[in-house]
């Protein structure tokens, strides 16, 4: 923690650059990666879906391991620094993945190059993930730690919580623009070159607190999973199961969202683009208001009136295919409005209160646990149970390829229906989230 009794201009210059930056990349990896498999490698949702899996496991790791060694070297500059360097290097060479490359440079013929790419993804998405959760999610997030008070710490919080909105909107209202006219390539390049300038520039200008000293050991990588210190904070550990059932019910749709929309309901580039970025900001904009509210009522009945809406707006996704392209258009805009200010409410909500619930003393130790209730299982289960719903139903692709490596169907609109009733599954938790909060 700094001495200083606000957060200065150098730091706010810094937090608005990685913090930017480092949302740009997840968004895209989120969003864009899976689309760029299954344009230019293989229509092959089995390889998105272990790819999401992966990097999930990836993620968690890498925050856990890194986040403690940074405590013991005392240095969050390095990591943060070099691990945006090495993580738009990552992302330009992902970019430059593809079967016909494969083949001339292992001299393959393009059946068993299709196969060599997939693997070269599912690998590549790994690596990138590394360094990312390495200099953003654990090197970044505890610099941010360190350099702010408490007495400001909630105005920084809130300037954080936008910048993953704003990435999404950039992402989701011009990256599909942007693939149109430039391809994949040029996307994946340009965006690894500003990462990696982000890093070099983060070399000479991020200063670490000068509070900040070596503590701790390896073993603060099983901290939070200790029965006693579950047993001890039990409100926290309730709040992350509810960010558990939430983060499945997300993953069991999002990875395969745009594709859906693509594919399934034949939106344009333009089209998908519009909606999505009208989602976002309306949503957003709901949101401001919702966020204030928040603090003067209950985070815990909020919870029923977000979960409900998510929840509504999962199944207006689902019943919005009709024959009319322009009524699905609305329809589907409509309902994906409600969605994504119910998935906004419920993050800021489950947020706000794993921060309230989280021992002070403790905020380092404790990234772990929550990346594995918010990233590492939900990734797993999430993506699994959406692509098995999409296989079950089998709604094929109206232009098959001929090759061996591509599944021929397209994502179903009960992915939707099954993320509805998941979100369901938190009425059940919420209560216990009542009963538990009011022991303490």
């Amino acid at each position: 923690m700094q001495s200083s009794d606000k957060f200065s201009r150098r730091n706010w210059l810094i937090l608005l650059i990685f913090g930017t930056v480092g949302q740009l990349a997840w968004s895209v990896e989120n969003m864009y990666f899976n689309l760029f498999v299954f344009d230019e490698v293989a229509k092959n949702l089995d390889t998105i879906t272990l790819m999401v899996q992966l990097s999930g496991i990836m993620a968690t790791v890498a925050t856990l391991v890194a986040g403690v060694i940074s405590d013991k070297v005392g240095n969050r500059r390095s990591f943060i620094s070099w691990g945006y360097a090495i993580w738009g290097v990552t992302v330009a060479l992902f970019g430059c993945l593809s079967p016909t490359l494969t083949s001339q440079i292992l001299g393959i013929d393009e059946a068993a190059a299709v196969s060599v790419t997939l693997v070269a993804v599912v690998v590549g998405d790994c690596v990138m993930t590394l360094f990312g959760s390495t200099a953003n999610d654990a090197a970044f997030n505890a610099w941010v730690t360190d350099n702010t008070r408490p007495s400001y710490r909630g105005r920084v919080e809130s300037i954080l919580s936008i910048l993953p909105l704003a990435a999404m909107l950039i992402v989701a209202g011009g990256f599909g623009i942007l693939v149109e006219f430039i391809g994949y390539r040029a996307l994946f390049i340009g965006l690894g070159a500003v990462i990696s300038v982000c890093g070099v520039f983060g070399i000479f200008y991020i200063k670490d607190s000068s509070e900040m000293e070596k503590s701790g050991t390896m073993r603060d990588i099983f901290y939070g999973f200790k029965p006693s210190v579950v047993k001890s904070h039990l409100p926290l550990y309730v709040t992350l199961l509810i960010v558990l059932v939430y983060g499945i019910a997300c993953q069991i749709f999002m990875p395969y969202l745009i594709i859906y929309m693509r594919e399934s309901l034949g939106f344009s580039v333009i089209e998908y683009s519009v909606v999505f970025g009208l989602a976002i900001v309306l949503g957003a904009a709901i949101n401001v208001y919702l966020g204030r509210l928040s603090d003067k009522m209950s985070k815990v009945k909020l919870l029923y009136i977000a979960a409900a809406v998510m929840a509504i707006g999962l199944l207006g996704m689902y019943f919005s295919d009709f024959e009319s392209h322009t009524v699905t258009l609305i329809l589907f805009g409509i309902a994906g409005f409600v969605m994504i200010t119910g998935y906004i409410f419920v993050s800021a909500l489950c947020g706000s209160t794993v921060r309230d619930y989280t021992p002070e003393g403790a905020v380092g130790k404790l990234q772990g646990v929550r990346m594995v209730f918010s990233v590492l299982l939900p990734m797993l289960i999430g993506p699994m149970v959406g692509n098995e719903i999409n296989r079950a139903v089998g709604k094929p692709l109206e232009n098959p390829g001929a090759d061996a490596m591509t599944t021929e169907f397209v994502p179903a609109p009960e992915i939707f229906l099954a993320a509805a009733l998941v979100m369901i599954l938190t009425f059940a938790l919420i209560p216990l989230l009542s009963k538990t909060s009011k022991k303490k």
